[in-house]
């Protein structure tokens, strides 16, 4: 995606359309199929079975993107930052949001109107119903915005040691937390004690590249293939031993587990940018066009999943569950694409075209 503010990347729209598609993935084999329980047998589809990883890599992505921008631009305008950063997600985000509070009409609450900042807390509007679901995640999103700034300038100026200082902290906050909740998987999957770290892995491995993108350049697609299989068999003993769908809803593995993710999807990201190799022209045109439209795939897929399910039930083409769950994905896919492309054209593409830079820019970011 084009930005004012830093060079463009198409890898990075690589790794965002990944990561919608994760997600989407995983809802589409727990909605049609496992009903949201775990996939102890079968690790190997631990990626997709533990499809929310994809939420992690979003997080690590904006953490990585974010301080690239802010090594390339050194003094960023706080008031330009967050106004583009508000038209960048809050048009589709308002979409969603309004749809989820006229559906909850008649308990609707005045107060409700801060779920706009809290989408993941309490009995957020968003969150009752499968169709909305997915905007849980926008108010760590921003959050993590609003702190942006602050935390891009005292990583640039105090350099890698900052950000682990931070991460330090992060530990002995959930080490506290997991402590004192019942319900520790869930509060560390949901909320900003459990996933800020992932925003501030993604600003490291970005310090790092930044620092050594030549060995990195070197060795890119050596170091891809050991992140692609350390990412497989991460998520395969995640769904293996520690599912987020277990009964048990206090494990001690859910404490470091943002952070295992987020340095997994670090190196995936330094890996992809860096490795030395081309795509098809048009998988890579399909694959920058997917991650243009990520955000709009992201909040609609849902919707598409549910109304399909309501329509036609689990479809039976082969009486193969196997074939019949691919066809169904395929199908599910088709629609979702269609339907985020129209979503972005119309809601978000306008209002993207309203930013402006926000920084003094530095230097050139390759």
């Amino acid at each position: 995606m084009d930005s004012k503010n830093l060079p463009h990347l198409p890898r990075l729209d690589h790794v965002r359309f990944f990561a919608a598609n994760l997600v989407f993935f995983f809802h589409v084999i727990h909605y049609y199929y496992l009903h949201w329980q775990p996939l102890i047998d079968y690790p190997w589809m631990g990626l997709i079975s533990e499809g929310h990883t994809g939420v992690g890599l979003f997080f690590t992505l904006s953490g990585f993107l974010f301080m690239l921008i802010a090594l390339h631009n050194p003094e960023i305008d706080y008031k330009h930052f967050i106004r583009n950063r508000f038209l960048r997600i809050f048009p589709m985000f308002l979409t969603v949001f309004f749809i989820a509070i006229s559906i909850g009409r008649d308990d609707f609450r005045a107060q409700d109107i801060l779920y706009l900042f809290f989408s993941n807390l309490g009995k957020a509007p968003t969150s009752i119903h499968f169709i909305t679901g997915a905007a849980w995640t926008i108010s760590l999103e921003f959050t993590f915005y609003l702190l942006f700034p602050f935390l891009g300038r005292f990583a640039r100026e105090k350099g890698p040691k900052y950000l682990i200082q931070l991460l330090v902290l992060m530990l002995l906050f959930k080490l506290g937390a997991y402590g004192v909740t019942e319900r520790s998987t869930h509060m560390l999957y949901s909320t900003l004690v459990g996933r800020f770290d992932q925003f501030l892995i993604g600003m490291l491995a970005a310090l790092l590249y930044s620092r050594h993108k030549q060995v990195l350049y070197r060795h890119g697609r050596l170091l891809l293939l050991i992140t692609v299989v350390v990412v497989f068999l991460n998520a395969a003993v995640q769904a293996r031993y520690a599912s987020f769908f277990l009964a048990k809803p206090k494990q001690v593995f859910w404490i470091f587990w943002s952070m295992l993710e987020a340095g997994n999807w670090a190196l995936f990201i330094s890996a992809w940018v860096s490795a030395k190799f081309e795509l098809p022209k048009w998988l890579d045109r399909l694959m920058r066009r997917g991650g243009e439209i990520s955000f709009s795939f992201y909040l609609m897929h849902a919707l598409v999943i549910y109304l399909a399910f309501e329509a036609f039930g689990v479809l039976k083409f082969t009486g193969n569950i196997i074939a019949d769950g691919i066809l169904t994905a395929v199908g599910l896919y088709i629609l979702t694409w269609t339907a985020a492309t129209l979503s972005y054209e119309t809601i978000e593409k306008p209002f993207l075209g309203l930013r402006s830079g926000y920084g003094r820019q530095l230097k050139q970011v390759s």
